[in-house]
């Protein structure tokens, strides 16, 4: 449950002035909706006595209270978990899942799993063949890509969360060979035809640009810099097919970015495009011939399309059908025969592949709904790999032969000891909010998660996604359902203003200065789950991690009355420090969504809404968790957030990893984090 980070998940009651609100919605039609819940004046309210929020289970404690260690886990103020209760959730913590990394020249699959803590690249040769592991780290691998020729691939990993991926090459036996060094960032790597040629971002020159390198894997050099030089960032995503030429991204928001060819040799750039429209770019590829570069691209609407542009004509035609949803992925056969891509409709995925010959297109049956990744064909261009992962089965790997019409499985992972035909697939609903669009309240998808055997109203935990350009999709998650089934908690997973999927327009809707209108997304879901008679509106929580964990605390602030407490997971505290201790490479892609702190009113601006200034609402209990080398929401910003409340005379649970950046990714830390957050929870709902 995270945004491949571990989103969290938190409970909270209502007091006299929620149970206020209950009566007055109880008299209300059931097909009236109340009036929005609206943020309280600007100006904090004067601090309440702790006693007068705090629920009969929490006692306020003594700040620092129950100081334990337990490996390179620090419990601080955490009460030790109850051995039954740890037993109950451990059933639902052994599952594993598969992710398609890329084919290998020979038709096998790099696939990552876990046998150990963390997810390795394994390599598998048949359908249902055995996983053959090819590394072994104690830091997850991130990514990995095979060579057009051989048995190669290189990888990417960082060192306990610090986001410094160095990149590796392995030959597919013995030991790999690390190709870059130092406290940088690498990735998006791309691999030349010839097989030996390795293209890739670093930001080795200045810490701050991401500039792009090519190293030649059968030598022993150092990477070459080939586009460089500015205070930019420029992603590699392809090489023409005779490799002189590498397709460059110039990503600067994203609502803007640019396509540039770069020659190997020099480095000189030419536009793809002379006169580009301002539009956002999600991927580009060179076509099978080097004639033209496929682009997935929001320049014609709202939502991101597929389209090829002819190097020669400067032609510019759309390849998928214009539908009010974004095509999110796609791949070519090496032949320009079928070309694969995959939709977004409201958090779920569609898969199509486009027969350009036979001019028909391939709707592909067997596939389990949920979500899909990494669509990619195998050299022969007949075989599309892909990762596809539901809410109510592990994450695996299948193929889907194009000329066969046929879809095979080629990974089944574990679920562990547990009966999945339990499980809870999720609904999805829509609720007003408080603003209006064409004079009608503007309605918002949220994903809902209701227990199946609930004999009356259920506790219900908000699961607000980070990002903030991201969105909730449905997936595997045990601990959702453990929730659900052994709790007895309903899930409403929102995708407030800002999330991506719902267009262009929707997503600059939480930019700068509209900020709050994000948390008042919530308010407005408050209301609805108040009148829905399947829930308990005195028992709502509240959860989220990264920027979800800001807008977990930004609702405990402004509707603290309403909520029984809350778990932030490496969530920013204060906009302004953040911004200034985020790493620099990200720092200008961050002020474009949240604001320019340098700015008098921006700062002054996001200094007024930053929970850590209005810290002493915050009256409910609070879990607090992070990563002690986060480089992106340092822990700076939970570690100033927890001694502000506690000082208040707020509870605060805090856990802090100290071989983990941002996020819980080492199964036995995401273990613990899990259960103390699930204690949390079983406390909060009594």
């Amino acid at each position: 449950m995270t945004d491949r980070i571990l989103r969290t998940l938190t409970l909270g009651a209502c007091t006299a002035l929620a149970l206020a609100l209950g009566a007055a919605l109880a008299q209300q039609p059931a097909t009236e909706m109340p009036a929005p819940l609206q943020p309280p004046a600007t100006q904090p309210s004067a601090p309440q006595p702790a006693a007068t929020f705090a629920p009969a289970a929490f006692i306020p404690q003594p700040p620092f209270a129950q100081h334990r260690e337990r490996g390179n886990l620090i419990f601080d103020g955490i009460p030790p978990p109850d051995p039954a209760f740890a037993a109950r959730l451990a059933r639902y913590q052994q599952s594993r899942g598969a992710t398609f990394l890329d084919w290998l020249a020979d038709g096998t699959l790099l696939v990552s799993t876990r046998f150990g803590d963390t997810e390795q690249v394994h390599r598998v040769s048949a359908p249902l063949g055995m996983r053959e592991q090819l590394t072994f780290y104690p830091d997850a691998i991130e990514w990995a890509r095979g060579a057009k020729s051989g048995t190669g691939f290189v990888f990417l990993k960082d060192h306990a969360g610090d986001d410094n991926a160095q990149v590796y090459y392995h030959t597919g036996v013995g030991t790999p060979r690390q190709l870059t060094q130092g406290n940088f960032i690498h990735g998006s790597i791309v691999w030349a035809h010839d097989g030996k040629h390795v293209a890739f971002y670093g930001n080795d020159r200045d810490s701050l640009s991401y500039d792009v390198y090519v190293a030649d894997v059968t030598a022993g050099g150092v990477p070459r810099l080939v586009v460089g030089g500015r205070a930019d960032t420029w992603y590699p995503l392809d090489w023409s097919p005779d490799d002189s030429k590498l397709l460059v991204w110039k990503y600067i928001s994203s609502s803007e970015s640019y396509l540039y060819l770069a020659d190997v040799a020099t480095g000189s750039l030419t536009p793809l495009e002379q006169k580009p429209a301002k539009a956002g770019i999600r991927m580009a590829r060179f076509d099978p011939v080097g004639r033209g570069v496929y682009v997935l691209t929001d320049e014609d609407g709202e939502f991101a399309q597929l389209k090829h542009k002819d190097l020669i004509t400067h032609d510019s035609r759309l390849v998928t059908p214009d539908v009010s949803w974004d095509v999110e992925d796609f791949d070519v056969s090496a032949d320009g025969r079928y070309i694969a891509y995959v939709r977004n409709e409201d958090g779920r995925s569609r898969l199509s592949v486009l027969d350009r010959e036979g001019k028909q297109t391939l709707e592909p049956v067997g596939l389990p709904e949920g979500r899909i990744g990494n669509p990619r064909f195998d050299r022969t261009g007949r075989k599309l790999a892909m990762t596809v992962d539901s809410p109510t089965a592990p994450r695996d790997v299948w193929v889907y032969e194009v000329e066969k019409s046929a879809v095979t499985r080629w990974t089944r992972s574990e679920a562990g000891p547990l009966d999945v035909s339990t499980f809870v697939a999720p609904e999805l609903v829509r609720f007003p909010t408080w603003d209006r669009v064409a004079g009608h309240p503007r309605r918002l998808s949220a994903y809902v998660y209701r227990p199946a055997l609930a004999s009356g109203p259920v506790p219900v935990v908000i699961d607000i996604h980070g990002g903030p350009e991201a969105q909730y999709r449905p997936e595997w998650d045990p601990f959702v359902q453990f929730l659900v089934n052994e709790l007895g908690y309903a899930v409403v997973a929102p995708n407030v203003r800002g999330s991506t999927g719902y267009g262009k327009s929707f997503l600059a809707l939480d930019n700068g200065m509209l900020r709050e209108d994000a948390v008042r997304d919530i308010g407005s879901l408050l209301v609805w789950i108040g009148v829905q008679p399947g829930f308990d509106r005195e028992h709502v929580a509240v959860m989220g991690g990264s920027y979800g964990g800001y807008m977990t605390l930004a609702a405990l602030v402004t509707y603290g009355d309403r909520l029984r407490g809350g778990i932030d997971l490496a969530g920013i505290s204060n906009f302004v420090t953040f911004l200034r201790n985020t790493s620099g490479y990200r720092r200008d892609w961050r002020r474009s969504v949240y604001g320019d702190e340098r700015d008098p009113n921006m700062r002054a601006f996001l200094e007024r809404i930053s929970p850590l200034s209005n810290a002493t609402r915050i009256r409910r209990p609070l879990l607090v968790a992070a990563g002690q080398n986060d480089p992106r929401v340092p822990v700076s910003e939970s570690e100033q957030l927890v001694w502000r409340v506690r000082s208040g005379g707020g509870e605060v649970w805090y856990l802090v990893a100290k071989d983990e950046g941002h996020g819980f990714l080492k199964k036995a830390n995401r273990d613990e984090y899990l259960l103390t957050a699930a204690s949390f929870l079983q406390k909060l709902a009594h």
